[in-house]
């Protein structure tokens, strides 16, 4: 009787058992190969899928990394001169000498490292992907073995277009930008020029008591008076002077919000000072830090200013201001998207902050950082940030239930630093402004406008099955033809043994910043009329 291997009865060997001693440590060598590197696999494929889950939720989003800043981006991108961090914002994240020297490290081979792409849907830049690496054979084997795809973590490198750099865009061709976005029943207030206005200024540092230090031109010496006295004249209609009375009856039992950064605050202050020629409104503000809220009784009208600066929930060490920001770019901030709900015009607004050093998340997980130490993290440029914030603040908006207001996207208002950055000694000394097609819009500040018309016509489709209205107020055009109405360093008295930078982000008050509110009466009088 013959007698499986399994079922020999005990104290009758077989010659078959010799070979067992022989067999067994192949057996279990074999099977240690086999099985480590499939679990190896798997283990590999789990993480990576975990990280990858992160993207494909965000997937109409893009994320464009680079080997290293461009000297442009270095150079040209300035911060804000307010609480500006004790470092520059615009340090390089590698010399380009070490990146010649040193070989990049393969995303691939580096388990640990975060760098990551998306799938690009956005044409801010022309990227092209750099040649995959060749698998081993021993590679190939094992990946048809295990059944598993490798996800391509292929680090992209930007290929700025040089079309825009031959042939720079015209003041017809920015202002076409914006024609899809524009109700075409009125004139577009926003492309014409500025002209001679001798009435101007309309109050003074001394008659307003809402002008900040740093913005009060005329307190701190400013000689030349010039840059009062001009006004903005579109080309198929008149922009009147802003007048308070009208401005107050048209707002009688409404309620406006600004919601930004300083420039925003800048804005809200030169309004102020335009009502003052008429009443002073009474501050009912509940903190004494940047949110701040004040009330016209006599026309039960009210004034708040939401400090947002990234628009987005943001975290930061108030402590050590030299560390990132880091922004949750799918996060609402819900300080503010709470509380306008009961206010009747929002002027949304964002810009120079986005030049930091800032830290990216999307669902909790860093996926990127601007201007940061870590060479484990992908160094992404500031438009897929800027654009991501400007999307999320739009969604939080038309989510709420009991919004029923219009929001005014007030776009980005360049600065004027020239004959160096900011923190090098850039200065914005002109003291008229400049003609038409004299500056065009390029570089940085058009790729903002474009995100931000692009951003706007998002919201505008989703505004109309929630029955919310989204406006656009177009300063970017306009404020680019004056580097004459910065502080500049005329916003302190000189000292010299203090060196602080040049103030060309801010508006002198008075100041050509004052058109802004020009622009509010007319477009508030066309919702009144709709």
């Amino acid at each position: 009787m013959k007698y499986q291997s399994s079922e020999l009865p005990i104290g009758k060997p077989q010659t078959r058992r010799k070979t067992a001693p022989k067999l067994a440590p192949l057996v279990a060598i074999t099977i240690l190969f086999t099985i480590i590197p499939i679990c190896h696999l798997c283990i590999r494929f789990s993480s990576q899928k975990k990280i990858s889950e992160v993207i494909s939720s965000n997937s109409e989003d893009t994320i464009q990394p680079v080997d290293h800043l461009d000297n442009d981006l270095q150079v040209d991108h300035p911060c804000p001169v307010e609480d500006v961090p004790t470092q520059p914002c615009n340090v390089p994240i590698k010399e380009e000498e070490e990146e010649k020297e040193k070989p990049q490290k393969s995303p691939e081979k580096d388990e640990k490292s975060t760098k990551f792409v998306t799938k690009s849907d956005t044409t801010d830049k022309k990227v092209l992907p750099e040649p995959r690496k060749k698998l081993e054979r021993h590679d190939q084997h094992a990946r048809k073995k295990s059944g598993h795809r490798q996800r391509d973590f292929t680090v992209f490198k930007v290929v700025p277009q040089k079309a825009d750099q031959k042939k720079p865009p015209s003041d017809s061709n920015v202002r076409s930008l914006s024609s899809e976005i524009l109700d075409s029943e009125y004139c577009d207030l926003f492309s014409g020029e500025w002209v001679k206005n001798q009435e101007g200024p309309y109050y003074t540092n001394d008659t307003c008591n809402a002008i900040q230090q740093h913005q009060n031109c005329l307190k701190f010496g400013r000689p030349d008076t010039d840059f009062l006295k001009w006004r903005w004249k579109p080309d198929a209609c008149e922009l009147p002077i802003f007048d308070p009375v009208q401005f107050l009856e048209l707002v009688r039992g409404k309620s406006l919000a600004f919601v930004g950064d300083s420039v925003a605050r800048n804005h809200m202050q030169s309004l102020i000072c335009l009502l003052s020629t008429v009443v002073y409104p009474e501050d009912i503000s509940e903190t004494q830090d940047e949110n701040r809220r004040w009330i016209y009784k006599d026309y039960d009208f009210n004034i708040s200013m939401f400090w947002a600066p990234y628009l987005v929930r943001t975290e930061n060490d108030p402590n050590d201001v030299t560390q990132p920001f880091n922004l949750y770019l799918d996060e609402f901030d819900e300080f503010w998207t709470n509380q306008i709900q009961g206010f009747d015009y929002v002027i949304i607004s964002a810009g120079h902050w986005f030049f930091r050093p800032t830290m990216f998340y999307l669902n909790r997980y860093l996926i990127g950082c601007l201007y940061c130490p870590q060479s484990n993290v992908s160094h992404v440029n500031s438009y897929f940030s800027y654009r991501r914030a400007f999307r999320t603040t739009f969604r939080g908006i038309n989510s709420l239930e009991n919004y029923k207001g219009v929001t005014f996207l007030r776009t980005f208002a360049p600065s004027h630093f020239e004959n160096g950055p900011w923190d090098k000694g850039g200065d914005c000394a002109r003291t008229k402004p400049f003609k038409r097609n004299e500056k065009v819009l390029e570089d940085y500040n058009l790729e903002y406008y474009k995100i931000q018309l692009d951003e706007l016509k998002i919201a505008q489709r989703a505004g109309r099955r929630t029955g919310l209205k989204f406006r656009l107020f177009d300063t970017t055009q306009p404020m680019l033809l004056r580097p004459d109405g910065h502080p500049s360093k005329y916003g302190r008295w000189p000292n010299p043994n203090v060196t602080v930078p040049n103030d060309c982000v801010h508006w002198c008050l008075p100041g050509p910043i004052d058109a802004w509110n020009d622009f509010l009466v007319e477009l508030l009088k066309r919702e009144v009329g709709n």
